[in-house]
């Protein structure tokens, strides 16, 4: 952490709202990170739709999510909230997840209580573990961990399976054993957070999905109202991916039109990047001072 950086549970107990752009490669990342803002969640969902091209129905594997995170981490100063679904097993198996996404250089860690394989909170089909179950893997995780200053997550899916006084009870529940901050996903409408939020005695994330697109399961609710009814962070975690989707398909669209089809030479600043703007970005003046400092001319 950077001096004077303050951490991620001191940030998170602040009255002001913790903003989490979800990221998921290294360009995602040092855009948020340039653009200003501390926090970011890497996409669980993010990493399996760019990284496999599948969606989140429980194709990414244990190693696939760790390694991108470690990747990310190593790019950026962002602190960053990772997604280990369902903590990939049974309690022993989410001990040593926790060990190695500590060891990745990730800041906070997500555990859930779906079934395996799991799958995106907004989707149909989903089904919960025991609360016997879920309270042990928290516990493990809390457990596992060698720094307090990285935070155990734990994550409910009850709210539209069971009812929000689920959703309540199981983080609650989670609380106890010794979560540092807890989320709620898919819940139906800002009555539901407002229920949650007064319940709950640790900071509450909730998820605002694609941040500009409105989706069929949680309405769009600003920052400004999440903050008044007492939610602590917020995050997007397909802000950035469906940005991105729709980048790609304006510019192919462009290429195939003007290019391909009507055989131009065009310039569209509005639709792609230049070669300085892409390099500045991935830190291509670090790698260059390193090679000035270090790298002669050995003949």
């Amino acid at each position: 952490m950077a001096l004077g950086s303050k951490s991620l549970l001191t940030l998170l107990c602040e009255k002001k709202i913790t903003i989490f752009p979800g990221v998921y490669d290294g360009y995602s990342a040092r855009l948020v990170s340039v653009s200003g803002f501390e926090t970011a969640t890497i996409s669980g969902a993010g990493l399996s739709e760019s990284r496999l091209g599948w969606a989140d129905r429980g194709i990414l594997t244990f190693k696939d999510n760790l390694n991108a995170c470690a990747e990310i981490a190593s790019c950026c100063d962002l602190k960053l909230v990772a997604d280990a679904d369902t903590g990939y097993g049974n309690a022993v198996n989410v001990h040593f997840t926790v060990k190695a996404f500590e060891r990745a250089g990730v800041h906070c860690l997500s555990i859930e209580d779906q079934v395996f394989p799991k799958r995106c909170g907004h989707m149909s089909g989903k089904r919960l573990i025991s609360l016997s179950e879920a309270k042990d893997k928290i516990k493990a995780a809390v457990d596992a961990r060698t720094s307090d200053e990285f935070l155990i997550r734990a994550r409910t899916d009850a709210a539209n399976i069971d009812g929000v006084n689920a959703a309540v009870d199981r983080l609650g529940e989670y609380i106890e054993c010794g979560a540092d901050c807890v989320f709620a996903d898919a819940l139906n409408d800002i009555d539901d957070i407002k229920t949650i939020a007064s319940a709950t005695a640790k900071p509450l994330f909730v998820n605002m999905g694609f941040g500009l697109r409105k989706r069929s399961t949680t309405p769009l609710i600003s920052p400004t109202e999440l903050e008044s009814i007492g939610v602590k962070a917020v995050s997007y975690p397909r802000l950035l991916t469906s940005a991105a989707v729709r980048g790609m398909r304006l510019a192919i669209d462009a290429f195939n039109s003007d290019v391909l089809g009507k055989g131009l030479t065009v310039d569209r600043p509005d639709l792609a990047v230049d070669f300085d703007e892409l390099n500045e970005l991935v830190g291509l003046d670090f790698l260059s001072s390193l090679e000035e400092r270090f790298v002669k001319d050995y003949e």
